[in-house]
Order: structure tokens, then C-alpha cells, then sequence
């Protein structure tokens, strides 16, 4: 995208001026124009925009510039272009995560055209110190303006208005220079496409197994015999023994009575 804008200050300087054309109509194909062109050092301004694309609705974009604010960019022609990963794509290839990046490139050249015109007559009336009437070599009358104090050059001698007459034969030059600025934009937006989301690895498992539980046979091997295995003390070993020593005495009661019933 290019754009050309020219701001013009004019400045007349005059070298060798004879005559100021006025009143010129039908003149210029008496007059002689040669104009040239002069470029001095140019200067470039570079500005970079980096945006997200946030929503896409037909031709409007919706994008987040990097500073965090919000700007809505209505009715994108359908010409306009971006490169985007190396692609040119036009606004219905936008899509939301879209990242853009707008480099805008100023170039300003300071330029001065030059315009030297000539026009040659035979002098059919003058009126100094202010006009004089030339006869272009079309056969036409003119009317020029005299700038205040110019002089001229006839026939070697310098003169001024007052001094021509006539039927003398004439020169004029008129130099122009013309400052002008040109200024030349540049606009290039590329970007890229949103990342995908990554894709699972192949020899990575989408489920972790838990750990198997023991075996039963492993459980039994690990575990104590039930033979061995120790009854918890619960009281002390003296009722047992006053127990034992109470059936020994009926025993021995009950055999003395037996022995007496036998004899």
C-alpha cells in the first residue's frame, strides 16, 4: 500500500526576469518551459503495530493491540493483504488468534523543481513602468507585467521599461523554483497462525496401571503359623492351680471310699 502526499510552499525567485506573464490566455504555446528536478537527502520513519486478532464478522475485525487496548477496524477491503507464515491470505482468511504485526515505513525526500520559461515577442506597446504588449511569432498581441525595476538588455545596452520602443525585439525569462516535499508511505502487515494444541506423545500412556496387590500365597508365606502364634496373657496362672489341687482331693476322697466298701 503506498501513498503520496505533497505539501507545496511557493517561493518565486527570479534570475534574469524580463517580463512577468499576465494575461496569457492563448500565450502558452508561445512559451517555452524546461522544468528539472532536484532530490536532496531522503529521510525514513519506521513504525511497528503488533495486534491479536479477536473476532473476525464478515469484513470487521475486533483486534487487542500490544499496549492492551481494543480497536475495531470496519468494512477491510477485500484487496488488502497480509503474509502470514510465509502465505498472502486476504480478510477471509483471518481467524481469531491471529497475531499481526503492521510495519509502516515514512520516507520523506525535500525536493525543488525548477521551471525556466522563455517566450520571445517584437514589442507592440508599452506602458512603463508597468506592462508591455509583445507580438508572438503566431502573429497574437499579449500583455505582460514588468516587475518594478527590472531592466533589460537591447541590442547590448541595458534599459529599462522607459526605454523600449516599438517594434524591438525581445527576449523574456522567467525562472520558477518550487520547494516541494514529498512524502511516500509504505504500509506491510504480516503474522502467523494460532499454535495448535500439542498432540499426545506415541510411547507416552494416556492411563497410569496402579500397583498389582500381593498375592494370597505371597500374603500366607509372609504371615506367622497359626501354631506359633501367641495367645495374649489375660490373668494370672493361681486359679488354675488352686483348680487343680481341688480335683486331686476328691479324687483321693472318692478312692478311700472305694478301698473301704471292697474289704
Amino acid at each position: 500500500m503506498k501513498m503520496r502526499i505533497r505539501w507545496m510552499r511557493v517561493e518565486l525567485m527570479f534570475a534574469m526576469v524580463t517580463l512577468i506573464f499576465a494575461s496569457v490566455a492563448g500565450a502558452s504555446a508561445q512559451v517555452q518551459t524546461n522544468t528539472t528536478t532536484a532530490q536532496e537527502s531522503a529521510t525514513q520513519q519506521v513504525q511497528v503495530e503488533n495486534a491479536e486478532i479477536v473476532s473476525v464478522n464478515g469484513n470487521d475485525l475486533i483486534l487487542k493491540m500490544s499496549d492492551g487496548s481494543i480497536r475495531h477496524i470496519a468494512n477491510v477491503p477485500d484487496s488488502a493483504r497480509a503474509t502470514v507464515d510465509g502465505q498472502e491470505i486476504g480478510i477471509k482468511d483471518a481467524k481469531p488468534g491471529m497475531k499481526l504485526q503492521k510495519t509502516i515505513t515514512t520516507t520523506t525526500t525535500p525536493t525543488v523543481v525548477t521551471k525556466v520559461q522563455t517566450v520571445q515577442g517584437k514589442v507592440f506597446q508599452v506602458q512603463p513602468p508597468s506592462s508591455v504588449i509583445l507580438t508572438l511569432e503566431n502573429g497574437e498581441n499579449q500583455q505582460f507585467t514588468i516587475p518594478k525595476g527590472q531592466k533589460f538588455t537591447v541590442d547590448g545596452q541595458e534599459t529599462d521599461a522607459f526605454g523600449l520602443k516599438k517594434g524591438m525585439i525581445i527576449s523574456a525569462t522567467k525562472i520558477v523554483e518550487e520547494p516541494v516535499t514529498v512524502v511516500e508511505q509504505q504500509s506491510k502487515v504480516t503474522g502467523q497462525m494460532p499454535a495448535p494444541p500439542p498432540a499426545p506423545q506415541a510411547d507416552q500412556p494416556l492411563l497410569i496401571a496402579a500397583e498389582k496387590p500381593p498375592a494370597p500365597a505371597e500374603e500366607a508365606k509372609n504371615e506367622p503359623p497359626a501354631a506359633e502364634k501367641e495367645l495374649p496373657q489375660t490373668a494370672s496362672p493361681l486359679p488354675l492351680l488352686l483348680l487343680l489341687g481341688s480335683s486331686l482331693s476328691l479324687l483321693g476322697t472318692a478312692g478311700l471310699r472305694i478301698s473301704r466298701r471292697t474289704r
